[in-house]
């Protein structure tokens, strides 16, 4: 069993203040306060009445900001149901599990079967420097509308792609060792 602490906080919107769960251990990284509290920055004018994807969820605070901001509705995606089980106690702490949809999967098998739902925004935050956010961007861009936005954490250290599919990296944002890269598409951001 893992251990749970509670570590982290809504920062703005219906749920200001509110303490949010997250499990303990080697293998659970959650965003910090700082880089998430940047990343609402950059899209804060994006996110009200939007759907937000939150794909290798974790805790579900990424996906909860944005529903607390004004978000029409955020899917959450893990494949571990201990976080499943944490993002369910989080959304019921925020009243916001309304408006969620929650996924114990595969994030890869979710994206590719995903055919219902084209998402305003996704918030990617896999495993560092395994490979597998260069894997899965492509399949992500299939699943934005054209004006979406993507937004990656990555170390600074791993490379990431100019281009993907007809979305572009528009900004990349430093955070000491953590990068944030917003991907938009040609179309917008031309």
């Amino acid at each position: 069993m893992k251990k749970i602490g509670e570590v982290m906080r809504v920062i703005t919107g219906t749920a200001k203040g509110r303490k949010l769960k997250a499990l303990e251990g080697n293998e659970v990284r959650p965003t910090t306060e700082r880089v998430k509290e940047a990343i609402f920055s950059i899209i804060q004018f994006e996110t009200e009445g939007r759907l937000f994807l939150d794909l290798f969820a974790g805790s579900g605070q990424m996906g909860i900001e944005a529903l607390s901001r004004g978000a029409r509705g955020a899917v959450f995606v893990d494949e571990r149901r201990e976080s499943i089980n944490i993002i369910r106690q989080n959304l019921r702490s925020t009243k916001l599990e309304n408006y969620a949809q929650l996924l114990q999967t595969d994030a890869f098998s979710y994206i590719r079967r995903n055919h219902a739902e084209k998402f305003d925004i996704a918030f990617l935050d896999p495993p560092y420097a395994t490979g597998i956010l260069q894997e899965i961007l492509p399949l992500v861009t299939e699943n934005m509308k054209k004006t979406g936005v993507i937004i990656c954490e990555s170390p600074v250290f791993e490379e990431i792609p100019e281009k993907i599919n007809h979305f572009t990296l528009d900004r990349n944002y430093r955070y000491g060792k953590i990068m944030i890269n917003v991907y938009r598409c040609e179309e917008v951001v031309d």
